[in-house]
């Protein structure tokens, strides 16, 4: 693998950086300010399209802008991982982006330009994350992620809202705390903080603190990613307007979670050393009880964002599962379920929304006939759970199928029980919705149509792309070709 200088990974940060002073700037002109909004969308994932080929060929686009001391620089370069994670953020923020105007102008809500602009400094932290070189880049990006999200959490600035946002900034600042003593410590190690596949720190074997380095990782990454028992402000944050409900589970905050764990095991600590200090059994064990507990407590959410929450936490286990198998098999599919889950989750999220906008319907009990008259919201509804679910030809299917075959491979069968399993609880959560929509009744509802165009469209647009990566799964994007790369990369030479 060959990095070459490149401005392009500059360019694609400093798009949302720049839509954040014209957001402001328009911020009486309603329309003016939309337009950047959108423009800047298009414009960051053009800009991060336009790297792929060369990334697909093994040729990384990097750039150093700050040399701090000897082996820390604020450095980019656009990998196989990064660039997955890049992408989907992007093309994501583009329906988001357009469902957010619809969503805001029907409920008129308050505040618009800071939500706009703050949603703006969410995508640059993300690039920023997707794209460092090393992990103090990484660790600068991923505490102003936390801090650029807070303002969203609040939106409604409700005693509700404020009391979750207190909570928020809890568990991430807690876990940035954590994550930074852990940066410090690995360079105390190592000398060099710069990500390198395969491990920089797969040479010290024998340092006796290795554990310790870990659990700080743990719980600087578990807090953002949700793991048990570090959860409990995710569900409480859905006090929060729907777009950033969708940004949180599937573009912004969770996903720098477990993508933190995709630079740990893969680029930190190396798949070797990662399994000669036992570090993957206790992840893969957190993991494992995540999941299921998460299933679990879903089946008792009446509150459908809530319960969409809860199976967030549990589908991105399934990422740090993957990961923690130490299987390039369960690579693949812990890194292509970053995309898959995504794309599913902000579907089903976007119809939460359009739900709500219209008929001001919160809770799974009152959704009774609203198939009948939300039907193309609904029928999305479902084919999104049914790619949740994992059953083909939706895109979950395949990230289950590669994380399934890589528990296989690792000789580790409880594991493929344990993805059986949580299949059929993804049912037991889901599919009710969906017989509570199309079979059942209400006499209570005065009738109903499906939202304004641009929330529809957007949630159209999304679940035809999981159809998409479902029949496809090497398509437009290359994200197969991607993460089978990456898992080439990082178990190259490996011996376990």
């Amino acid at each position: 693998m060959e990095t070459f200088y490149s401005i392009h990974p500059l360019i694609a940060l400093l798009i949302p950086l720049i839509a954040i002073g014209l957001i402001v700037l328009s911020g009486r002109r309603p329309n003016i300010r939309e337009f950047w909004t959108l423009a800047a969308s298009i414009a960051m994932f053009g800009t991060i399209f336009l790297m792929l080929p060369d990334v697909l060929s093994g040729r990384y686009p990097g750039i150093s802008l700050l040399n701090v001391s000897p082996g820390i620089s604020l450095a980019f370069t656009v990998d196989t991982a990064g660039i997955i994670f890049g992408l989907c953020a992007s093309a994501l923020w583009i329906a988001t982006s357009v469902y957010s105007i619809g969503y805001m102008r029907t409920l008129a809500e308050k505040k618009q330009t800071r939500y706009y602009a703050f949603f703006a400094l969410c995508l640059a932290s993300v690039v920023g994350i997707a794209f460092s070189a090393n992990l103090l880049t990484f660790v600068l990006f991923y505490e102003i992620l936390t801090i650029a999200t807070y303002p969203l959490v609040i939106h409604k600035e409700t005693p509700g809202a404020i009391s979750a946002g207190r909570k928020y900034l809890a568990y991430l600042l807690t876990g940035g705390l954590a994550l930074i003593a852990a940066a410090a410590l690995t360079y105390h190690y190592a000398g060099s903080l710069d990500f390198r596949s395969g491990g920089f720190l797969s040479n010290l074997p024998g340092e006796p603190n290795l554990m310790l380095l870990f659990v700080l990782f743990l719980i600087g990454f578990g807090m953002k990613s949700a793991l048990i028992p570090f959860h409990s402000w995710l569900p409480t944050a859905m006090i929060a307007p729907t777009p950033v409900s969708a940004l949180l589970h599937a573009v912004a905050v969770v996903n720098a979670g477990v993508f933190g764990f995709v630079r740990l095991v893969g680029y930190i600590f190396g798949p070797q050393l990662f399994h000669d200090i036992g570090a993957w059994q206790i992840l893969s064990i957190m993991a494992a009880v995540t999941i299921i507990i998460s299933s679990l407590l879903a089946m008792f959410q009446d509150n459908l964002k809530r319960r969409l929450a809860y199976s967030t936490i549990g589908h991105l286990s399934y990422i740090v599962l993957g990961v923690s198998l130490l299987s390039a098999d369960a690579w693949v599919g812990g890194v292509i379920h970053l995309v898959n889950h995504a794309v599913l989750k902000i579907t089903l999220f976007f119809c939460a929304g359009a739900i709500y906008a219209r008929t001001h319907v919160e809770n799974i009990s009152e959704l009774n006939g609203m198939g009948k008259q939300m039907p193309i919201t609904m029928g999305v509804f479902t084919l999104a759970a049914i790619g949740l679910v994992g059953i083909p030809p939706l895109n979950g299917f395949i990230s289950k199928w590669f994380l399934g075959q890589g528990a296989l491979d690792s000789g580790l069968w409880i594991y493929m029980g344990l993805l059986l399993l949580s299949g059929l609880l993804n049912a037991g959560y889901f599919f009710p919705i969906v017989r509570r929509a199309f079979f059942m009744t209400s006499e209570k509802r005065t009738r109903v149509s499906e939202a304004s165009a641009f929330m529809v469209v957007p949630l159209v647009v999304t679940a035809a792309l999981a159809l998409m990566l479902g029949l496809v799964p090497d398509g437009i994007f290359h994200f197969f070709k991607l993460a089978s790369d990456t898992a080439t990369s990082i178990f190259s030479g490996v011996a376990r």
